[in-house]
């Protein structure tokens, strides 16, 4: 028997290998509650699943080849705390650095809640400091 915080892990794994890497937005209306909220769109911009669309095709216009590898996930109740890598080519301004076509790997983490199986609140915090590091050759 599957229980809701296994099905969410497993929501969770999906949103960064079939969303993100693969690029199939469509499985967005099935994740997503009518209202979710994704707070890495800026604030006054597009609400619920279009909130979604908006990050995920800003992300990989501007990461070509964006892979996102879930590394650990811990669970509780109706969050889901998943510990994530992304790689790809820079191909747009990302963090306020410029575009210099640079291959970057990032580490990030994300907390997710669930209501039904489906994403209602979405945040994540990016290792922005390494990233930037690396697409603007700075040293920290």
């Amino acid at each position: 028997m599957t229980t809701a915080i296994e099905t969410n892990k497993a929501v969770a794994r999906r949103f960064y290998t079939e969303v993100i890497t693969e690029g199939n937005l469509a499985l967005l209306d099935d994740i997503i509650a009518d209202d979710g909220r994704d707070s890495a769109v800026p604030a006054g911009n597009i609400k619920g699943r279009e909130g979604f669309v908006e990050h995920i095709t800003w992300l990989r216009a501007n990461v070509e080849g964006v892979t996102a590898i879930v590394t650990d996930t811990v669970a509780e109740d109706d969050r889901v705390v998943v510990y994530w890598t992304i790689e790809g080519i820079q191909r747009g301004v990302i963090f306020g650095a410029p575009n210099s076509g640079r291959r970057f790997f990032g580490e990030s983490i994300s907390t997710i809640r669930f209501q039904d199986g489906r994403i209602t609140e979405y945040a994540v915090l990016p290792d922005r400091l390494g990233i930037i590091a690396q697409l603007t050759g700075a040293s920290v």
